[in-house]
């Protein structure tokens, strides 16, 4: 009795999360390997026909300075855009803990960007930096070419970015902080603690695996950057395309403007080989600030 029992939960169970592993199969692992083999192969004539080549896709690409410049453009943005973000969304959510008058609405409108689509966000911002017509230019009295001069329009993306992302990351921290009993701040008051002391030693140390989860995900996310590059910059005689132009926009480039999707698949593969490399490092260096209770 018990072991029928047993088979009959196990049915039950399996069947339960049968949707889940089908799903995991279908859309990720079936394209994860399907993309691995096609940075194996040549593109044929009309996708078809692709030729096994190998590891000739990676020595090709490896050896030109586009897929470096690339690289390099796209771990420049990373770290512009994730550190100031998760600093000034803390900061702010550490206000926004506070009691305050109009906490509700102010935390409504931190989160608004994140309820407007990606796009809408980069045209607002492409006319913003407009240098003759630009809100930005006209008010200040500037004239900087702000997405054309390729000297600074990496810096202009890292704000969209950041502007972007600030209420997504002001609301997972609020839920950090709500978990932090107040009998500690009380504590520390009485001792004599300073506001900016108590930051240090009590909330950050309590907020580190938000804070982990945060920079994890936000990393992840700033090196499959495209939406801002391709509405801003995207122009192919933009002069700052080169010193800004992504890897996941150099995959759209070979895959779909190009045709070659062997080249377009390997550039995949290279980027999750980044991630992989970049998360793998963030989870072993968690081991020496992340503090769990």
């Amino acid at each position: 009795m018990r072991v029928k029992r047993r088979k009959s939960e196990n049915f039950w169970g399996l069947l339960f999360i049968f949707p889940t592993i089908a799903g995991l199969i279908i859309l990720n692992m079936y394209p994860l390997f399907r993309t691995i083999w096609q940075s194996l192969h040549r593109t044929g004539d009309f996708g078809i026909g692709n030729q096994f080549v190998g590891l000739a896709n990676y020595e090709r690409l490896l050896s030109q300075p586009m897929i470096w410049q690339s690289i390099w453009n796209t771990v420049k943005y990373a770290i512009l855009e994730v550190p100031m973000s998760i600093a000034i969304a803390l900061v702010l959510a550490v206000f926004l803990n506070a009691k305050i008058r109009g906490r509700t609405t102010f935390r409504a409108i931190f989160f608004l960007p994140m309820v407007a689509a990606p796009a809408a966000i980069a045209m607002v911002w492409r006319w913003l930096f407009h240098s003759e017509f630009g809100l930005i230019n006209n008010v200040l009295g500037l004239r900087v070419h702000w997405t054309t001069d390729p000297n600074i329009a990496i810096y202009s993306l890292a704000i969209i970015g950041i502007w972007g992302v600030i209420g997504y990351n002001v609301i997972l921290f609020l839920a950090g902080l709500q978990t932090i009993p107040r009998d500690y701040y009380e504590a520390a008051s009485i001792d004599g603690a300073s506001g900016v002391r108590q930051f240090f030693k009590i909330t950050l140390p309590l907020i580190s695996p938000m804070l982990f989860f945060v920079t994890v995900t936000r990393v992840m996310a700033a090196l499959q950057v495209f939406d801002s590059i391709f509405m801003v910059i995207g122009a192919m005689g933009n002069p700052a395309l080169p010193r800004t132009q992504s890897l996941v926009f150099l995959f759209y480039r070979q895959a779909f403007v190009e045709r070659n999707w062997g080249a377009g698949a390997t550039i995949v593969i290279i980027l999750l080989l980044i991630i992989a490399l970049i998360t793998t490092f963030q989870m072993i260096a968690q081991k020496k600030w992340v503090h769990y209770e």
